[in-house]
């Protein structure tokens, strides 16, 4: 006799994910990457199995900025709802301290709007976005969230191909089976070391305090503190709270213990050297106590050549987060990979050689904004920690590039915030750069010196290429 209500095929699907542990999809990390992948592919009408070790709010003190072009991905994935109800603070663009001097550098208008309205970036408290990207995994259809610690990768016995994963749920082992296994696992990616080449850079850390009710120069800002030290990064994430970002190079002597360590370096060193209205809240929350670190790594991009598995975000592509890119790349590469892996174009995700093929277009068509921001990153960062005479005349010289405003504030911040996708636009300011921090150094000089600050200038144009051509070539090599 045939049932009266018959399940759907929805319901078929969600008893597949809950009782067998098989969908189309294993996603590993219920972080940006994961949760973002995970609603996009669900919306497409794929099976997706998102896999987190802990459900918590985490408790993270970067992945708090999101720049416009991060935004703009998030309202096309149909995820703009997740900015609201988090005390989330509208971000229009930066202002640059250099030594007590500011300039301000607003995100540029959007040519493509009528108005001519400046676009929007959005700081905020990173666990209470994630917990609203989880929720929004959570209410899609055709995804299922589950929480267990994933342990190892399921490998066919005759070939190389991932089939699903092991985990640990409770303490008893378990398995979760999909023809394709995305690994979005994060900066301290356990799956890494075995699938990509490359490992991650890191050679300092950003140190972190939560200012209550600090007052900054110029409100809804990210701000950039140049001085004797590596940069300062000061932005509000709340209402009343402001997240200040140190970053503490590796075995530096003013934050050695004989110098009181990290915390002696925050109140001797850096403390100084920030704005005199925000020096008290600073020194409030460093006398509270409450300091936390992350390292600042450096990774470039892998073609994921395994197949049915995947590797994204911050697991296979890292920069320094000085720019507050990451997020920003991490939404991108969910619309562009949504779209190559879309049921019209990838029918079947068992058929891995396809899938690979569409990874292969995946890592070179992503390369217009991602490699701006990763290049744009580490060489903003070389910069802005500058070390030796060479450094610290191009840092002088990028500031009084942005002092000159119009398109001199308008190129650099529009790629910055991932406005604008041009790699070439990035090489053109870096070198203009480069060009006025010369001249710079001989409009300086007397004419006795002209020989010598010659010869400087060549030394700033070595160290300038020095700076950027590596990461050119770990983009292009890639």
């Amino acid at each position: 006799m045939l049932e009266d209500n018959p399940p759907s095929f929805s319901d078929v699907q969600e008893e597949r994910r809950r009782l067998h542990h098989e969908a189309d999809v294993v996603v590993v990390g219920a972080g940006i990457m994961g949760c973002a992948v995970a609603v996009a592919m669900g919306k497409q009408g794929r099976s997706v199995l998102l896999l987190e070790k802990s459900l918590k709010q985490p408790d993270r003190i970067v992945g708090e900025l999101l720049q416009p072009g991060g935004v703009s991905a998030l309202e096309k994935l149909g995820l703009r709802d997740c900015l609201e109800g988090i005390d989330a603070i509208p971000v229009h663009g930066y202002e640059v301290i250099y030594y007590g001097q500011g300039v301000e550098i607003p995100y540029p208008e959007n040519s493509d709007d009528t108005a001519r309205k400046r676009p929007q970036g959005r700081s905020f408290h990173h666990g209470r976005f994630i917990q609203r990207l989880r929720e929004a995994a959570m209410r899609t259809p055709n995804v299922t969230v589950i929480e267990t610690t994933v342990t190892d990768v399921v490998k066919s016995g005759h070939t190389d191909q991932v089939l699903g994963v092991e985990s640990q749920t409770k303490g008893e082992k378990d398995c979760f089976f999909g023809h394709l296994t995305i690994i979005a696992d994060g900066y301290a990616s356990k799956f890494r070391k075995a699938y990509i080449k490359h490992q991650p850079i890191s050679r300092s850390k950003f140190f972190g305090l939560e200012l209550i009710d600090a007052d900054l120069p110029s409100p809804n800002h990210g701000h950039v503190v140049l001085g004797e030290g590596a940069p300062v990064l000061l932005y509000q994430i709340g209402t009343h709270e402001t997240r200040a970002l140190v970053d503490v190079p590796q075995h530096l002597p003013s934050a050695s213990v004989k110098n009181g360590g990290v915390k002696g370096h925050l109140r001797n060193t850096v403390l100084p050297s920030l704005p005199k209205s925000v020096r008290p809240s600073f020194e409030a929350a460093l006398d509270k106590g409450a300091l936390k670190s992350m390292p600042n790594s450096f990774l470039p991009p892998s073609t994921s050549r395994t197949p049915g598995m995947i590797m994204l975000g911050d697991a296979m592509n890292m920069r320094h987060p000085l720019t507050g890119g990451g997020m920003t790349v991490a939404f991108n590469d969910v619309v562009l990979l949504s779209d190559l892996l879309s049921p019209e174009k990838v029918p079947r995700l068992e058929d891995t050689q396809l899938v690979l093929k569409q990874m292969s277009t995946f890592h070179w068509r992503r390369k217009n904004l991602t490699s701006v921001i990763n290049i744009l990153a580490q060489a903003l960062y070389s910069l802005f920690a500058a070390n030796d005479p060479q450094l610290r005349a191009l840092q002088l010289g990028c500031f009084r590039y942005f002092q000159r405003g119009g398109s001199c504030i308008d190129g650099p911040v529009g790629l910055l915030a991932g406005i604008i996708r041009q790699p070439f636009v990035l090489f053109y300011h870096f070198f203009a750069v480069a060009l006025l921090s010369i001249w710079i150094l001989i409009s300086g000089t007397t004419l006795l010196r002209a020989p010598m600050a010659t010869v400087q200038s060549l030394g700033v144009f070595w160290k300038a290429c020095v700076v950027i051509f590596p990461f050119i070539f770990s983009e292009i090599r890639s």
